[in-house]
């Protein structure tokens, strides 16, 4: 990949992750919930998401999906039924205080917020639609295409890391000033609404 095809890339990149979207909503909602420290393990779930993605693309997987609706729709309804579940878990998490919070936060596995993180990026059809549409225009097919994908995935991966830390860091400020009750119970069901609005718009979502 010439270097000014890859800044062309890199700075589609940036606007793939700043864009707001089911992931950075698992971002901040990470943040909120457990702090940026224990949170920010979500993301590394987030970008083995993107890596499962590129792969899909990367052995054909993903043509298979463009190719057939019955898999497009299995895996499309599958990402949506993904999203209304983290949605009401967000919208029934018990009411915790600030305190409750960091005296539990401790608690949550790094392993579960880390699969949470892969499941909302691997199973989305919307990136595989992406990866298809976009990644092909930056391979060069007289060149090694495991070196090309390589390059393409890390700068995704690293956009991604350090965009996601900012939504985390940024959600997890709130902590600050979730003095009540009341409060918290706002914020999980605001976050919890998000997912729902992300898995409407999923299931909205149609193949070009």
């Amino acid at each position: 990949m010439q270097f000014s095809l890859w800044l062309t890339f890199f700075a589609a990149s940036w606007a793939i992750s700043l864009s707001p979207g089911p992931g950075a909503v698992a971002a901040m909602g990470a943040g909120v919930n457990h702090g940026f420290a224990r949170g920010y393990w979500l993301t590394l779930g987030l970008v083995l998401g993107i890596v499962t993605q590129l792969t899909i693309v990367g052995v054909g997987v993903g043509a298979l999906m463009a190719a057939s609706a019955m898999a497009f729709a299995v895996v499309k309804w599958l990402g949506v039924a993904y999203l209304l579940w983290l949605g009401l878990q967000q919208w029934r998490a018990p009411v915790r205080t600030l305190q409750a919070i960091d005296g539990e936060r401790r608690l949550v596995a790094r392993r579960a917020l880390v699969l949470r993180g892969w499941g909302l990026n691997a199973v989305n059809p919307k990136g595989t639609a992406f990866m298809l549409a976009v990644v092909p225009q930056f391979i060069d097919p007289a060149r090694p295409l495991a070196l090309q994908y390589a390059v393409i995935g890390a700068t995704l991966v690293f956009t991604d890391l350090v965009v996601m830390a900012g939504y985390t860091a940024l959600a997890s400020r709130v902590l600050a000033v979730l003095k009540s009750p009341r409060q918290v119970r706002a914020m999980n069901r605001l976050f919890g609404s998000l997912f729902v609005v992300a898995a409407a718009l999923l299931a909205a979502f149609k193949r070009a």
